[in-house]
């Protein structure tokens, strides 16, 4: 598939699931509204307060992402490749009388944006589609000033290696090439399980550890922390979303800072130089 063909794809395969009020393009709650930079950034990743700060929420249609971060008090610039997705964030931005720049564009096209425009880039998991990784981490480090803060998450590499469904001994065996280029293919049957770790009709890419921190790293960011959220629980049935995470952590999230410096910086002397926060 050319690049055209996956992002048809996709934003077909997002369309449907915002007309279909998906579980993933829900506005956020009144009780979530109430405290949002509690929900969005339980860790304190992002500080006390991102009053006036310009947050770009990347690859985030849907209503949830921009309305919490608007009502942090951020000015907040939505993106995502998928029309309907971002219909829903007009919505929610007339229903509670919130102020957000919408703009509809690939997480590999940012032209339209400044250089350094932003203070905060937020990115849900949403990398999975596409094919270069690298590119996305170029546009995002563009766009964000020196010592601004890009949150992210992606879906776990061994996660879209292993089987959505459980084995006969209760395990989730390897199907999936760990080194590739090519998309992986969708889930063999259809279930509760597979419908929360695929989306049904996404072109979806695996990307390696390498590609993904390292990734981050060659595009002139310092990773400061890295969380797998807990999604497991210990009396799960097997072969339930619950049950497999307790093997495999679909997630992970990541807080990454945009260096002064650019790419990877050197030593006087040609060497590695390692950047250790405060």
């Amino acid at each position: 598939m050319n690049n055209d063909q996956i992002l048809r794809a996709n934003r077909q395969t997002y369309d449907a699931m915002a007309d279909a009020r998906n579980p993933l393009c829900q506005p956020a709650k009144d009780s979530e509204l109430a405290d949002p930079l509690g929900t969005l950034d339980p860790l304190g990743w992002l500080g006390k307060s991102i009053k006036g700060l310009r947050v770009l929420c990347l690859a985030a249609g849907g209503g949830r992402q921009s309305s919490l971060y608007a009502a942090a008090g951020a000015n907040v610039t939505v993106v995502d490749l998928s029309p309907a997705m971002l219909e829903l964030d007009r919505q929610v931005a007339a229903a509670r009388n919130l102020s957000l720049r919408i703009l509809e564009t690939s997480m590999e096209d940012l032209s339209m944006l400044k250089a350094a425009e932003f203070d905060i880039v937020a990115q849900p998991v949403s990398t999975c589609y596409v094919r270069n990784i690298g590119v996305v981490f170029e546009q995002v480090a563009r766009v964000l000033r020196a010592g601004g803060i890009y949150v992210s998450q992606h879906k776990n590499p061994i996660s879209l290696q292993a089987s959505p469904e459980s084995a006969a001994d209760g395990s989730y065996p390897i199907q999936h090439t760990y080194y590739r280029d090519t998309p992986v293919p969708p889930p063999k049957h259809t279930s509760a399980t597979a419908n929360r770790l695929r989306e049904n009709g996404a072109v979806e890419f695996l990307h390696r550890w390498e590609q993904i921190i390292g990734g981050m790293c060659r595009a002139g960011f310092s990773i400061e922390d890295l969380v797998e959220p807990v999604h497991a629980k210990r009396d799960a049935l097997p072969g339930s979303f619950a049950h497999r995470a307790q093997f495999i952590a679909p997630y992970v999230r990541i807080k990454a800072r945009r260096q002064a410096s650019g790419g990877q910086a050197a030593s006087d002397d040609g060497g590695s130089k390692l950047w250790i926060p405060d």
